[in-house]
């Protein structure tokens, strides 16, 4: 399978304030292949955002290496694009705006950028609303165009912080099934942060349950359907589906952790 494209090794993260020094996470390894999608679950508070956040950068190492393509990630070029739980769309900025605003700020706004922009926005029920607000715009449609942004880009690595948990349940259902579709088809390499075990199972090809803080990995549960062409919505109705949620909740569960 070659170099992984992301290896974490015996990565350790603390919070410092005046008073004190908080582990947020311990000893955290895992690879992410090309075209590969891992969901993190575990309890609030165990680190699964500051996982991300290290991920792209964010934040400094306590120790431990993070590397992409082979590479320590302070080295690398690979472009990594963060789609947060809120949208961030600028209210004053027409969708079709406020999906350049990355390529413009990366200075990545010529043709063959654009053009890959607007197919998306054809693709996916957006290019009718190209000239509305984002106050025009439903939910979901408000993150499929925050994905189409942060896919403009060219991302070799997506990083998702609960995209869908400010919507409904019906809309989480079509979004998450949709921005899936997106993400298999352009094959991005994903990590994805939820709380949701379902949209989890559905969407990963492998899912890492992390303990309480300090957030260590307690599972590495590889996720396979019979059906090779499956959406999440499929995945959902696998035969396959209950023994992967009620394994997954075991692991949760099994030192009677907060879940919430």
């Amino acid at each position: 399978m070659g170099i992984p494209l992301l290896e974490f090794f015996n990565v350790n993260y603390s919070y410092h304030t005046i008073s004190c020094e908080t582990q947020t996470l311990k000893d955290i390894s895992f690879n992410l292949n090309k075209n590969e999608f891992i969901s993190f679950v575990g309890p609030s508070g165990c680190g699964k955002t500051t996982l991300l956040n290290l991920t792209a950068g964010l934040l400094p190492l306590s120790s431990g290496a993070i590397r992409i393509n082979g590479k320590p990630r302070e080295e690398s070029d690979v472009n990594i694009g963060y789609m947060l739980q809120k949208d961030h769309l600028l209210e004053w900025r027409t969708i079709y705006r406020n999906l350049t605003l990355g390529l413009e700020i990366q200075k990545k706004k010529d043709a063959s950028h654009i053009e890959m922009m607007e197919d998306l926005l054809k693709t996916y029920g957006l290019w009718d609303f190209r000239n509305a607000y984002p106050r025009q715009l439903s939910g979901g449609m408000r993150q499929r165009a925050a994905l189409i942004r942060t896919l403009a880009l060219s991302p070799e690595i997506l990083l998702l912080d609960e995209p869908f948990s400010a919507l409904d349940y019906q809309t989480r259902l079509n979004v998450s099934n949709d921005i899936g579709s997106i993400i298999k088809e352009k094959g991005i390499s994903t990590l994805l942060v939820t709380h949701d075990l379902a949209e989890a199972i559905s969407m990963a090809d492998k899912v890492i349950v992390l303990s309480k803080r300090p957030g260590t990995i307690k599972s590495i549960i590889p996720i396979e359907f019979g059906d090779n062409r499956r959406t999440p919505e499929s995945a959902r109705n696998a035969p396959e589906f209950n023994k992967y949620y009620n394994q997954i909740w075991e692991a949760i569960h099994d030192e009677n952790e907060d879940f919430s």
